[in-house]
């Protein structure tokens, strides 16, 4: 069982360190300007809500290791779930391809986590 937990915190490390490296290209390339968002500043509410939503994964990290197995398993496959639809909906906005690879590296990983947590009995 621990293996399993250990495992799935793994996968959501790969995933942040996936979106980590994508930022980070985006800043080198010229393709983010920093303090905005398509154009737009950055506000206080934008920045909260980016923030929100990229702490999740780092929870999982955290959360992936200390859970019971049951809301573990549940929260793996849901929580993945969710980043992957949210990736499929999202991946035609980005026009670099350094993007899109990255992007579907780490909808690989999401399906992973779901097969993992799936099959975790």
């Amino acid at each position: 069982m621990k293996d399993i937990k250990v495992t799935l915190s793994i996968i959501w490390i790969a995933v942040m360190l996936t979106y980590l490296l994508g930022d980070v290209i985006r800043i080198f390339t010229g393709d983010m300007v920093l303090g905005e968002l398509n154009g737009k500043k950055f506000t206080q509410g934008m920045s909260f809500a980016i923030a929100a939503m990229m702490v999740i994964p780092i929870l999982m990290v955290v959360l992936s290791l200390i859970l019971p197995q049951n809301i573990n398993r549940w929260a793996n496959i849901i929580l993945a779930g969710g980043w992957f639809l949210l990736n499929l909906v999202g991946l035609p906005s980005y026009e670099g391809r350094y993007d899109q690879f990255l992007l579907g590296i780490s909808m690989v990983f999401n399906v992973i986590t779901i097969w993992i947590a799936w099959n975790w009995v």
